[in-house]
């Protein structure tokens, strides 16, 4: 999705960028991991495939990913590559046609070192206030693997409630409806995010 290919969201711990082809050998080293293959439900990608695969997340109208870096490394001085500041991403599918108001929300936090500190809390809550505001999503899906309970916590505790449980795909799905109580309590939880213009290697932190 073209629509945030110039946007950089600064929050307290992480920072969203669009995903660029700057981002991919990376990334293509994070899902060499079965475990990650796991969590994810997905399936090893060649270099070539991964690239392809960045050009739909760019292109596509029914996809938005944003990559997830950490925010101190990014804003140190001098401040290193943003590859080496990746820790994950978060995504957006819109993906039902009859209900162009919901969108299916999943988030990685790749690099082990960098779980449990709040990191996918906050890109959860920064997309999820993107979807609404920008996109407007007024419904978020996430369907999660039964057995990665980190995911189904970090989702229930963002207010998200369990609607379906499907033993043939082993996973579950939540949903968060945005009602004003709910919307609220979104600003309230992203006030502290700052919008940015992106221009791929040339911004400096502020």
């Amino acid at each position: 999705m073209r629509i945030n290919q110039n946007i950089l969201l600064l929050g307290k711990k992480v920072v969203l960028v669009p995903y660029t082809s700057k981002h991919v050998p990376r990334y293509h080293e994070w899902m060499k991991s079965e475990e990650l293959q796991r969590l994810t439900a997905s399936e090893p990608l060649s270099l070539e495939q991964e690239y392809a695969m960045q050009r739909s997340w760019r292109d596509d109208a029914d996809k938005c990913t944003f990559i997830v870096l950490d925010a101190e490394m990014w804003q140190a001085q001098p401040r290193p590559p943003e590859e080496k500041c990746m820790i994950g991403d978060v995504n957006l599918f819109l993906t039902d046609p009859g209900d162009p108001a919901l969108g299916e929300i999943e988030v990685m936090i790749a690099e082990a070192a960098c779980r449990g500190r709040g990191c996918g809390t906050e890109a959860v809550l920064m997309m999820l206030s993107y979807g609404a505001t920008k996109l407007g999503l007024t419904t978020f899906e996430a369907k999660i693997g039964q057995e990665n309970e980190a995911s189904i916590r970090l989702f229930r505790k963002l207010h998200f409630e369990q609607v379906a449980e499907s033993s043939v795909f082993q996973e579950v799905t939540l949903r968060l409806r945005m009602s004003p109580p709910e919307q609220q309590w979104l600003q309230e939880q992203t006030c502290h995010v700052q919008e940015q213009p992106y221009r791929e290697g040339a911004l400096e932190p502020r």
